[in-house]
């Protein structure tokens, strides 16, 4: 038994308001992270279970799905994977749980191709809701 503090901060993500005239090349590594540096995982899932209006209350666990650290909300209401290099297989393994809601973190793969498969992924494991993919599961 045991209860959950939290402390109401900004937003986990960066404030990016920039003209086009204020853009060079020394700024882009600047913007390769939409994510504040000071971040934690359980600030970014906290954050999304807030987006999705789901309550804070719910049991979560922490696994380790081949040295990724997964977050499991509600036995499978919201998976969650927010570690820099996700290899394919950890998310096959998630899609294959058939989440409600799953996210992952922008800079968590190699390139746009391999974030798009994400989406493939689960439409493989999930036909039934192939159209309805793009509102369950999110790239950060």
């Amino acid at each position: 038994m045991g209860f959950r503090v939290l402390k109401l901060a900004d937003s986990n993500m960066k404030d990016v308001f920039y003209a086009p005239e204020d853009y060079d090349q020394s700024i882009l590594a600047k913007l390769e992270s939409n994510i504040k540096e000071d971040r934690s995982a359980l600030d970014l899932l906290f954050g999304c279970l807030l987006e999705w209006g789901l309550p804070l209350g719910l049991p979560y666990t922490v696994e380790q799905i081949e040295g990724c650290a997964v977050h499991v909300y509600n036995d499978g209401d919201l998976i969650a994977c927010f570690e820099e290099k996700i290899p394919e297989s950890v998310v096959t393994a998630i899609a294959r749980r058939k989440p409600l809601r799953a996210v992952f973190r922008d800079s968590g793969f190699a390139d746009s191709p391999a974030k798009i498969n994400v989406f493939e992924i689960f439409k493989r494991f999930m036909p039934e809701d192939a159209d309805d993919i793009s509102k369950r599961v999110r790239v950060l």
